[in-house]
């Protein structure tokens, strides 16, 4: 590939970069996220793990890192936040010692409730440029690329 001076080749076939495309989108979800949950003060990653809680109440940090996809680590700070706002309560396992078992608090079953109608604008609004069968195609290929990549992801998600 020749490149010229003064020539951004990172911009070339922009349209056909995952990769850009990708993140841009992911910028895209992010900033209707804030504005549809303005206010409530919680961010995607925290409105997963409360989801995954509610669904899953007692279940230990590890198994809810595997099910929204990110590290220990990371959920360990997004728990304490978590915590901290009294969303969610940590017990320790009575069988290992070693498990945080989590369940919401009925202050994060609240916040829980009021971020369904926000969450569920975003997610419209981020597909609105699609018509139905495009939308359903579109999650379609999504998740087969999501399933086939997800060794490679620094944390797997756990698939269904």
């Amino acid at each position: 590939m020749d490149i010229e001076a003064g020539q951004d080749w990172n911009d070339r076939d922009r349209e056909r970069q995952p990769g850009f495309l990708i993140k841009r989108l992911h910028q895209i979800h992010s900033a209707l996220f804030a504005e549809e949950s303005v206010g409530l003060d919680i961010t995607p990653p925290q409105y997963g793990v409360l989801s995954v809680i509610a669904a899953q109440p007692g279940l230990d940090q590890s198994a809810i890192a595997e099910e929204v996809g990110v590290d220990r680590a990371t959920l360990a700070s997004v728990v304490a936040r978590l915590e901290a706002a009294g969303f969610v309560r940590r017990t320790i396992s009575k069988t290992d010692r070693r498990q945080k078992l989590l369940t919401l608090t009925p202050r994060g079953r609240a916040i829980l409730a009021r971020m369904l109608e926000p969450v569920q604008r975003t997610q419209e609004r981020v597909l609105e440029p699609l018509q139905a069968k495009e939308r359903e195609q579109f999650l379609k290929l999504l998740n087969k690329l999501v399933d086939g990549g997800n060794e490679h992801g620094r944390a797997k998600l756990r698939l269904r």
